[in-house]
């Protein structure tokens, strides 16, 4: 009977962790669009990187953050399988895909837009 109370108590605890870290992971999908996969939020929305940040840092502040808004990330936001967190200058966290910061575009209204892809030479829809 303690072999199975054990055995039973690991895999809840198993599952907990499995459940938590799932919370915490990234809240990033691969959606379609006129111009191939592209990573989005949660919500269907393209996610986009900027040529002018550098490995985990971003420089996208005031009216870049309006027209461009971080994917911020919770406090408990893990990082793992090629995404990690980025401290922006108020001590929030940002995600970033490979060490780049990501970022939605204002002018996109609903999934599958990349208005924001090639714009002034310095914005890229994310790519899976």
């Amino acid at each position: 009977m303690r072999m199975r109370t054990t055995t039973l108590a690991t895999a809840a605890t198993a599952l907990l962790l499995s459940a938590a870290a799932a919370l915490a992971a990234a809240p990033v999908k691969t959606v379609n669009t006129d111009k191939g996969e592209v990573l989005a939020g949660e919500n269907g929305m393209t996610l986009y990187t900027y040529k002018e940040d550098s490995k985990d840092a971003s420089t996208c502040y005031d009216q870049c953050a309006v027209n461009w808004p971080p994917l911020m990330a919770g406090a408990d936001a893990m990082p793992g399988d090629g995404y990690s967190l980025v401290e922006r200058k108020d001590g929030t966290k940002q995600w970033a895909k490979d060490g780049m910061p990501l970022y939605f575009f204002i002018k996109d209204k609903k999934e599958g837009d990349v208005a924001g892809d090639g714009v002034k030479g310095v914005w890229d829809a994310a790519r899976p």
